[in-house]
């Protein structure tokens, strides 16, 4: 059974949605479209196993260590593209960025070429399971900070975390 457990990080308190077995979300509590399709209040507070290994991952990530996902299972519940998306995002290595147009260009297959940069952003603004599904890492084409639904400035925080803004 689904339950919820809140994380107090260093950029503010979150949510985590999971059971022993997935995590279902893991969201700032004051971010823009968390909890998706589910019903916050209607979820049990209590601990899980899989939100135990979440927030063990959380620590490390906080104190600036590349934590893995192996012990992980993500489990957002999304569409196909959407789900394509993300895939994708967790293939964008800690300490780097991608544009919207590069993500679009990653998911396209080679028959269907067209700019999907809209539709990925749509996507990426409803990431159900932030930072360990790093939606953080997306930038604009001109290296802008855009579209975040925990805030520009969490978005920033992440970057600077990982490093990745002194890449650019």
């Amino acid at each position: 059974m689904m339950k919820k457990t809140f994380y107090n990080s260093p950029l503010g308190k979150m949510t985590i949605l999971a059971d022993d077995e997935a995590l279902y979300g893991l969201g700032f509590n004051d971010q823009k479209h968390f909890g998706g399709r589910y019903d916050l209040n209607k979820i049990a507070y209590g601990p899980s196993k899989m939100a135990d290994k979440t927030i063990n991952w959380l620590d490390h990530y906080f104190n600036g260590q590349k934590p893995s996902l192996a012990d992980i299972v993500l489990t957002p519940q999304v569409t196909k593209f959407q789900k394509k998306v993300y895939q994708n995002l967790q293939n964008v290595p800690y300490g780097q960025t991608i544009t919207y147009k590069e993500l679009s260009d990653a998911i396209q297959n080679e028959q269907s070429k067209k700019n999907l940069s809209r539709a990925v952003g749509n996507a990426v603004g409803r990431n159900q399971i932030l930072i360990l599904i790093p939606c953080h890492r997306v930038i604009g084409s001109d290296g802008a900070l855009t579209g975040y639904a925990g805030g520009l400035d969490r978005k920033e925080a992440l970057l600077n975390l990982e490093e990745a803004l002194t890449h650019e």
